[in-house]
């Protein structure tokens, strides 16, 4: 690990086919304590202990004495056993071989350093003084003229280095473990923080693609847009569809019975939710809920097709097959409220307007956005539905036209007046769910 951390892994990479296994070791131990702890005790008791190994094969333990012509360097160089100050070096250096490993707790530096110690102060204190003093003999041969200072007895200094040391190293450990420690903390509050966002973008989401269509949300996640930048998009063909329930104004009173409308409101949230439920089915995917009003339910298809003209490529049938879709959405419409009318013992009837054409779609609003369809076309269907007849899909003739192009029935009912719009030409959609087999090859 040591060696990985030495010569860099590009090094590594570059150097021999042999070495290469060398940085992948590195993380499997680091990230194990189980064996990052045991290989980095090992590692320190070996090199405790080969930094005091050569030193227990000096000659026997004999001080002999100063020849008369000889001089102090020449006794020492001729004589191994003065080499004491070079293994309490290296015996500094084993207690320094504790501060490389970063991730060993402090309590197990603890034990060690304070074994390492205790020993090397009983081998240079007690067992082996005798080559401090052999040394100091060396040195200083007449004691009664040069006598030498207390600090200046290896066997002393080497013990106050080794005190030294010691308390560096552990001072060194417990700040070490102190960051670590904190940096643990600071990385678990930050992933902790990260989930929080994530789930908070998720959720973020998940509310957005309620209000907006999946497309147009993923335009506003992750992004900054300001109060004055209006997202639009026109479309060239676009099936709307309101369906209201106008007996439900009639049924609607605030009395003490009802706890002043709460239990109509709830029977008509369970309506608008079953309806809700339809656009789940695969068939429907392509439906649109732009939004409700009152009683009223406003829905849309085509909105997922190429905007502008660019449909007009397509195929004829195919890009008109929405329209048959948001027909068959109608009279799932129908017959959800039915089995509603069952459970509920009422009997609601669907008015239902539909009508197709350009539109354009748009969302407004930076706080609430809302999405929303304009033109026309939105305008005509919204009449289809309140010059309607309870039960019956109307619709305008060109939307008649193509819907007999996709296998429906559609029965003339004639000119009728339209506010706003003068005199319009309409027809009813046949509620028959039996279909000619032109419409279903259209549909698929």
């Amino acid at each position: 690990m040591s060696f990985s951390a030495f010569f860099g892994q590009k090094c590594i990479l570059k150097g021999p086919k042999l070495l290469h296994w060398v940085p992948s070791i590195s993380p499997a131990i680091a990230s194990r304590p189980w064996l990052r702890v045991p290989l980095g005790v090992v590692t320190i008791l070996i090199l405790l202990i080969m930094a005091l190994l050569n030193f227990f094969f000096l000659p026997p333990a004999s001080c002999p004495p100063l020849a008369q012509n000889a001089s102090a360097s020449d006794a020492l160089n001729s004589q191994s056993l003065y080499s004491i100050p070079y293994y309490m070096y290296c015996c500094i250096l084993g207690l320094l071989s504790c501060s490389i490993f970063l991730y060993m707790n402090f309590e197990l530096k603890l034990i060690l350093l304070t074994v390492a110690l205790v020993i090397y102060n009983v081998i240079f204190l007690h067992t082996h003084a005798w080559l401090s003093d052999c040394y100091v003999n060396w040195l200083y041969p007449n004691l009664t003229i040069l006598e030498p200072g207390v600090l200046k007895e290896p066997k002393l200094t080497g013990s106050i280095a080794f005190f030294t040391f010691f308390c560096v190293l552990l001072v060194l450990a417990r700040q070490n473990e102190y960051y670590c420690r904190l940096d643990f903390l600071w990385k678990k509050k930050f992933k902790k923080e990260r989930e929080e966002i994530e789930t908070m973008e998720n959720l973020n989401r998940v509310l957005l693609e309620n209000v907006l269509p999946a497309d147009v949300a993923q335009l506003f996640i992750g992004q900054n847009l300001r109060n004055e930048d209006l997202y639009h998009q026109s479309y060239e063909c676009v099936c709307v569809l309101f369906a209201s329930i106008p007996d439900f104004k009639e049924f609607y009173s605030e009395s003490d019975v009802n706890r002043e409308g709460l239990e109509c409101l709830r029977l008509l949230n369970e309506i608008i939710a079953d309806f809700d439920e339809l656009l789940s089915k695969p068939k429907f995917s392509g439906v649109e809920k732009i939004k409700t009003i009152g009683s009223t339910y406003m829905a849309a298809t085509g909105l997922n097709a190429p905007p502008g003209g660019q449909e007009a490529q397509q195929d004829e049938d195919r890009s008109i097959s929405h329209i048959g879709v948001m027909v068959e959405f109608a009279l799932a419409l129908i017959g959800k409220l039915d089995i509603i009318n069952k459970h509920s013992f009422n009997n609601f009837k669907l008015r239902v307007g539909i009508n197709h054409g350009p539109v354009v779609a748009g969302v407004i609003g930076a706080r609430k956005p809302q999405y929303d369809i304009w033109g026309n076309t939105v305008n005509v269907a919204s009449r289809m539905d309140s010059t309607g007849i309870l039960g019956k899909i109307q619709v305008t003739e060109e939307t008649a036209k193509v819907l007999q192009k996709l296998g429906y029935t559609c029965q003339r009912r004639g000119v009728i007046k339209v506010k706003g719009k003068g005199q319009l030409c309409t027809y009813f959609v046949s509620t028959d769910l039996a279909r000619s087999p032109p419409q279903a090859n259209a549909l698929n």
